[in-house]
């Protein structure tokens, strides 16, 4: 098994939002080392259930051998936008906790061969599943300087995405981008050091998210969810970019709507039912205390809503 160490973020928090039937059912939707699911298990019952997933395949057989004397919990190698596909192989029909942490885990950030950082040299892929969809070195290569500029613009959110953009294709004339150190050596020759850090975590986020379609699978997860929560079942998500947080707030949100026909409709027309309470009215975040055992908390926010 891997020698690898795990911190869980928020997740006392977590707990206690998630958690309201000892006895339940409830599904980890971001397995990853199992910090969070460990801390669940920690707090039911010995007739309860966790289901838990992770596209991951490494995170997927570390958490396989990590339970594998746990009886409460079931393992799945699928994104958790199948949440209903996983839901139907264990013929259940709802759940009393559904929990996601949306963060990238630290030993994917750290893992050299994983290809997420740009602080070692790595082949450039960034696909959490490797066996699907394109790398982000075929992205790179391929599209076109306006597609490459607003790929970081929108998932990146760096205001000189065109600059970064022309120089990755003026670049890519002379030699192929495949490697994470190349892409970061581009960035950095045409930023302030002061700068240097953000704008590359900005941009390998922005082409990490693209390539796995992670705002496009979290609305998909999201709306099932909801859909599988049971009445009085709670749903806890922790976000770490605005990205993220906007989709979980605006969701929740409109679950929170009765009506959504126009101001000037005499009579509600939309049958739009109301199916969640907020719980959170300002998103959890973590402590001083917390931030400084664990750095890479600094940016969570835990939003939490409850099943009418």
């Amino acid at each position: 098994m891997m020698n690898y160490h795990h911190t869980p973020v928020l997740l006392n928090e977590s707990l206690q939002y998630l958690i309201t039937e000892k006895s339940g059912i409830y599904f980890d939707a971001t397995l990853g080392f199992g910090g969070h699911s460990q801390g669940i298990l920690k707090n039911l019952n010995p007739d309860a259930l966790l289901i838990s997933t992770d596209v991951d395949l490494d995170a997927f057989k570390f958490s396989k051998k990590k339970f594998n004397q746990e009886h409460r919990i079931k393992i799945y190698n699928y994104n958790f936008s199948q949440i209903d596909v996983i839901t139907k192989i264990e013929s259940l029909d709802g759940y009393n906790g559904i929990f996601a942490d949306l963060g990238v885990s630290s030993f994917q950030l750290d893992n050299i061969e994983a290809g997420f950082s740009f602080r070692s040299e790595a082949k450039l892929d960034l696909r959490m599943d490797k066996s699907k969809g394109v790398d982000a070195s075929e992205i790179i290569n391929s599209y076109s300087e306006e597609e490459l500029a607003n790929i970081i613009y929108k998932y990146g959110e760096e205001k000189n995405s065109r600059k970064i953009a022309r120089k990755i294709c003026e670049f890519r004339k002379i030699s192929k981008i495949n490697t994470t150190t190349s892409l970061a050596k581009i960035i950095e020759d045409i930023t302030s050091p002061k700068f240097r850090i953000k704008t590359l975590s900005r941009v390998f986020q922005a082409f990490r998210i693209y390539v796995n379609d992670e705002l496009g699978q979290l609305e998909k997860f999201l709306h099932k969810s909801i859909e599988l929560l049971t009445r009085g079942g709670r749903i806890v998500i922790l976000s770490y970019h605005s990205l993220e947080d906007r989709i979980v707030k605006e969701i929740f949100k409109y679950e929170t709507l009765d009506c959504i026909c126009p101001k000037d409709y005499p009579v509600c027309k939309c049958n739009k039912e109301r199916r969640l309470n907020i719980l959170t009215k300002k998103p959890v975040v973590p402590s001083d205390d917390e931030i400084r055992i664990n750095y890479r908390a600094r940016s969570a926010k835990l939003r939490a809503a409850e099943r009418i």
